[in-house]
């Protein structure tokens, strides 16, 4: 028997999930962890040895309680959350805990740009952009707050490219796990190759800081005998390049082609397709490196996405949480039902979810509107499921814009497709059937699929896709409900942004001399 081991090492916990050439899930262990703790308002760090700890402890598992699934790997994937960065000495110990992308602390100050590269950014009007992009590199903030720890940094890591070196013994990563403020060439998948390009001055970070890269499928090391003694692992074992979460989800929800979309309804919910072609569906913001070679990843992503469900609870559902506990379920079980009762559209309550700034809209705040007497909490829970939509089919049609295809089935991946009421309620909403797989685990069904590419299981993408992605469910649009929700998102959501910017940007400026989210210098 032949198996390959996947590891997905996400914002909550971390999933070792072993596959067969089928796609089978032959076993699986997970370990909790907290996401992240904040020393300050708007903070998010984590211990970078706990997800090595929490990557051994979950290989250990399956040694102990699959010996023969676990003697039968022939090869080890990774995938990661992205744009979590870790900062190590010359013997590779972290110098700091990482900055968690959810991290939003900024550097001081604009970027040293020339007059022809600020022409270039006012004239698309994305000079604000630029600035935002120097200001959340936290090697920009580490040189001002951390010149110590900088001064001692050997290599500028993201999570994947941490977790690699840990069980390899190389600072290697995959192009295709690159996404965050960092010089990358997008296009040509590599580190930017021209010393004087803005992006080095952008983000601040010199060259000789940055891991090797390698593509997806190819090899990027072998597991070490401390990895080994570590994780249970057998030493020797190759480890295949895969991609980062949101990628490989794209690529295990068997989304290869433009016409087809992968959306994760995850903490960041996201629209992705596949396109051969380079597009930049916001100017400045470059599409992802997909896995598939010579292909992209066109992105538009809500940072808080499901995350919002997590506020929601912590602050409304108490009585749903305490009925969950005596059921012995989830809460989110509980909340199906309202999603329901509630009349779509929630009686004209809408929530417009950009509770955090972005690329696109970077002095953005959330908004909620049309409150009435009739409007209860669980009236907030559906628009805030309906809102989160709205947001990925406004993405959705930017996309298919760019790419000229438009999107005619949609994979849903992430927790919140776990409900089949969310489920139904986005497939409304969009107005195209959408359809999960096999497995909610498509990050890492579409590492696994990488690396059984990688050992030449399979000799393309597409025959993988073939052999290891089954559809189980499709969910259609009912016409009615989706010509309500298009009423609603052409005549109001689509014009909140146009009318709350400059409230945004006012509520923006007041608040910075309010609070502060910077020590001292």
């Amino acid at each position: 028997m032949m198996s390959v081991l996947a590891i997905d090492c996400g914002t909550q916990s971390l999933r070792a999930i072993i596959f067969s050439e089928k796609g089978e899930v032959l076993a699986a262990e997970k370990v909790d962890f907290e996401p992240y703790y904040s020393r300050n308002i708007g903070w998010a760090e984590q211990s970078p040895e706990m997800y090595w700890e929490s990557l051994a402890k979950a290989t250990q598992q399956l040694k102990e309680n699959f010996p023969n699934v676990f003697n039968s790997i022939e090869a080890v994937t990774l995938t990661t959350q992205r744009a979590t960065v870790v900062v190590v000495d010359q013997d590779g110990n972290p110098l700091r805990d990482a900055f968690i992308w959810l991290d939003e602390r900024e550097a001081l100050g604009k970027p040293k740009l020339y007059f022809h590269e600020k022409l270039a950014f006012w004239l698309i009007k994305k000079l604000p952009t630029a600035y935002m992009a120097y200001r959340r590199s936290k090697a920009n903030w580490m040189k001002q707050f951390e010149p110590e720890i900088w001064n001692n940094v050997h290599k500028y890591l993201l999570l994947s490219g941490y977790l690699t070196y840990k069980l390899v013994g190389e600072y290697v990563d995959s192009t295709a796990s690159q996404v965050g403020y960092i010089p990358f060439d997008y296009k040509s998948k590599t580190w930017i190759n021209n010393p004087l390009h803005y992006k080095w001055r952008l983000f601040g970070i010199e060259k000789d800081k940055l891991p090797r890269l390698v593509n997806p499928t190819e090899i990027l090391g072998y597991i070490t005998k401390a990895a080994a003694q570590f994780t249970g692992l057998k030493e020797g074992l190759p480890v295949i390049a895969a991609g980062a979460d949101k990628q490989c989800e794209t690529l295990g929800s068997g989304c290869l082609s433009p016409n087809v979309g992968s959306i994760s309804l995850g903490t960041t919910a996201t629209i992705q397709t596949t396109t051969p072609k380079y597009v930049e569906v916001i100017p400045f913001i470059p599409p992802y490196p997909s896995i598939l070679p010579n292909a992209y990843n066109p992105e538009i992503g809500i940072s808080r996405g499901f995350w919002l469900v997590t506020w929601f609870k912590k602050e409304f559902a108490h009585s749903e949480i305490r009925e969950a506990e005596e059921l012995n379920t989830f809460p989110e079980k509980i909340l199906d039902k309202y999603l329901r009762e509630i009349p779509d559209g929630s009686d004209g309550l809408i929530i417009q979810p950009t509770w955090t700034a972005g690329p696109e809209r970077p002095f953005s705040r959330g908004a909620i509107i049309g409150f009435s007497d009739r409007h209860t909490r669980l009236h907030v829970y559906k628009a805030i499921i309906e809102g989160i939509v709205y947001a990925l089919l406004e993405g959705k049609m930017k996309i298919e814009k760019k790419t000229g295809v438009r999107m005619e089935k949609i994979g849903l991946s992430g927790g919140g497709s776990k409900s089949d009421e969310v489920c139904q309620i986005t497939t409304n909403i969009l107005g195209v059937p959408t359809y999960k797989v096999q497995t909610n685990e498509t990050a890492s069904l579409g590492a696994a699929i990488a690396g059984y590419v990688g050992i030449g299981k399979y000799r393309t993408f597409e025959e993988a896709v073939q052999n290891m992605v089954r559809i189980e469910k499709i969910f259609y649009p009912d016409t009615d409900k989706n010509r309500l929700y298009m009423e609603y998102f052409g005549k109001v959501y689509t014009k909140m942004w146009k009318h709350m910017e400059k409230l945004y940007h006012e509520l923006g400026k007041i608040t910075v001399k309010t609070s502060s989210t910077q020590p001292e210098l």
